[in-house]
């Protein structure tokens, strides 16, 4: 059967009975679940067109945004509980990654860094994340997501503070790749929990929320990062950075569990998460999930997008500093960077919102991600007058907007393979995207290097080109993505 055919879940007998009698039990699903109570055992999913009285169906369009809201929390708030986890994880993931980029004057006038200097320990970074991405996809998928992301937040958490220890460009080379293998984790990690915490309706929302941390991350870093440098210095702040993510590990070991296995998941949560559930799959080999049409959909779209995030991540700073003489500290250099990633928080999550909305209002959520990443598309085109702009607030202004729509459309494109990928290949399918979207950063930034190098640090060929690939991106996804959840059996 052909990649992209849609499978259902027939409802039975015994689950209307469920049902009914359920309307009489509510204040039983009221308790926390064991953890023994498994949903295969003897407990049907339900047909994703129908709602238990306490789970809202997720096609229903009456009532306000509010009544859909409280509706949805109503069966039960674990799910969020979980989603804040990862989002802090994220923020994490682009505190270690962004502080660099702030530091990059200081460090180049320390160390004597070039132009080129600078792009080889970000690529260096990239080559660590394309391997470490497809690795730990495969290994989340294999060894559960609990054990694996602890992990690789303990080793990227050590590799962040060995970066003090670093005393020249070749050091920082290695910190970086060290950082980038295990960094990779995090996105493979986010997508798993979210596919399997959230129902589809929910998803884009969610992933909106976790990636909004990434914006969180770069934000805070300009914010906090300047008075440590002020009162200890650079090698301090890797340590600091390090030590946060030691607290984040005890939170994740101690609170993180998936739906079945969760001692306070309510059965009425439960049944709303898994009302599109899946029974349990045989391992699939990589080879065939290579051959699948979506894989390649989203693998492809993602390596064209994601590296202009990481443009603006590593050279955004060095950029402002140079056309505008900004300096390292909380007015000059860190105001117009919390606006920009402020901005890019809502598109975050406002992304999200939009594909959510036109799926409640009946549009196929495949199409509804579609559209909405055309709409995104569009206000990106404004990017091109950032290096041109003779005011800093006229490029704050373009280069936010055109931020905000990136992070909607990455909402998105996450939205969209989790909506068409079964969730025992979801993290495989990503990390291999991922891997992709890895490489795509290594070109991005040696070329980025080599145009500054030859235009004498001039951006406007950079600012010039962005645009351009998300619409190529976007053209790739129409004619590759599948139209249809694909079956189980394939």
């Amino acid at each position: 059967m052909p990649w992209g055919e849609l499978t259902t879940f027939p409802s039975t007998a015994h689950h209307r009975l469920h049902i009914a009698a359920g309307q009489k039990r509510r204040h039983q699903w009221m308790k926390p679940r064991s953890p023994h109570k498994n949903f295969k055992n003897g407990h049907t999913p339900m047909n994703p067109s129908q709602s238990s009285p306490l789970t809202p169906g997720m096609g229903v369009t009456t009532g306000g945004v509010g009544d859909k809201i409280r509706g949805a929390l109503a069966v039960g708030k674990t799910r969020w509980g979980m989603l804040a986890l990862v989002f802090f994880a994220t923020t994490l993931n682009y505190i270690d990654r962004a502080a660099l980029g702030v530091m990059q004057p200081i460090l180049a006038k320390e160390m004597s860094w070039t132009a080129m200097d600078y792009a080889n320990i970000n690529f260096w970074f990239q080559v660590g994340y394309a391997v470490g991405f497809i690795l730990q996809g495969r290994l989340i998928d294999r060894i559960g997501v609990k054990r694996v992301f602890f992990f690789a937040v303990l080793l990227w958490s050590l590799a962040t503070g060995a970066h003090g220890l670093a005393t020249s460009a070749a050091g920082f080379m290695v910190c970086r790749f060290i950082l980038g293998l295990t960094e990779a984790a995090n996105y493979p990690a986010c997508v798993k929990t979210t596919r399997l915490w959230f129902p589809a309706g929910e998803r884009a929302v969610a992933t909106g929320i976790f990636n909004a941390g990434t914006n969180v991350g770069a934000m805070f870093t300009p914010m906090l990062l300047p008075l440590v440098l002020q009162v200890w210095g650079w090698q301090a702040a890797f340590l600091c950075m390090a030590a946060l993510g030691g607290i984040w590990l005890l939170f994740w070991g101690l609170k993180y569990f998936n739906p079945e296995d969760h001692p306070s998941v309510k059965q009425s949560e439960l049944d709303y998460i898994q009302r599109e559930s899946e029974p349990d799959q045989a391992r699939v080999p990589f080879s065939r999930i290579l051959r699948m049409r979506g894989t390649w959909a989203f693998a492809l779209a993602y390596s064209i997008t994601a590296p202009v995030f990481w443009f603006y991540l590593y050279w955004l700073p060095p950029f402002l500093n140079q056309q505008y003489s900004l300096g390292i500290n909380v007015t000059q250099m860190g105001i117009p960077l919390i606006i920009i990633y402020l901005s890019a928080d809502f598109g975050s999550v406002g992304g999200g919102i939009l594909s959510s909305f036109l799926i409640g209002r009946g549009l196929d959520p495949i199409k509804a991600r579609l559209v909405s990443m055309l709409l995104f598309a569009c206000c990106i085109v404004g990017v091109i007058m950032a290096a041109g702009a003779s005011n800093l607030w006229m490029a704050v202004f373009a280069i936010s907007l055109a931020i905000g729509a990136h992070q909607a459309w990455t909402a998105n494109i996450w939205s969209l393979v989790m909506d068409y990928t079964p969730k025992h290949m979801m993290s495989t399918v990503f990390g291999f995207g991922g891997m992709c979207a890895a490489i795509g950063g290594m070109f991005m930034t040696q070329l980025v290097g080599h145009i500054l190098t030859v235009t004498h640090n001039n951006y406007t060929v950079l600012f010039t080109l962005i645009p351009a690939m998300y619409f190529i991106a976007l053209i790739w996804l129409y004619l590759m993505s599948p139209r249809k959840v694909p079956t189980l059996e394939n």
